[in-house]
């Protein structure tokens, strides 16, 4: 499963980035411009919503767990969910929480 995990927070970094750069290829560089985007009716503005509140609740997530099992790699998929999306943070955490414990205990 951790591979799965691994090849789903890849597929989720690269699938929605792809119809990013084409927008903003395609209507200037300017975030504000694609967050106005977002927003042109309620399905979209919907939708963000939605990311949002799934976004939060993972970073939420991890920062518990990180706390409780001091696995500080964990706190990539933060970055990797808000400035990528769920898609890409939530497999990556789970690839890097599903790393074999070595310490023989």
């Amino acid at each position: 499963m951790r591979y799965v995990f691994l090849a789903l927070a890849i597929w989720g970094a690269v699938h929605p980035m792809y119809y990013f750069i084409q927008w903003f290829q395609t209507n200037s560089w300017d975030i504000m411009a694609m967050v106005d985007a977002w927003h042109v009716n309620a399905a979209t503005s919907g939708l963000v919503w939605d990311l949002t509140i799934a976004a939060i609740a993972l970073t939420v997530w991890i920062i518990t767990e990180v706390i409780q099992r001091r696995m500080w790699r964990g706190l990539i998929a933060i970055p990797a969910t808000f400035c990528i999306g769920v898609s890409c943070g939530l497999p990556l955490y789970l690839f890097l929480r599903s790393k074999p414990d070595t310490s023989g205990v």
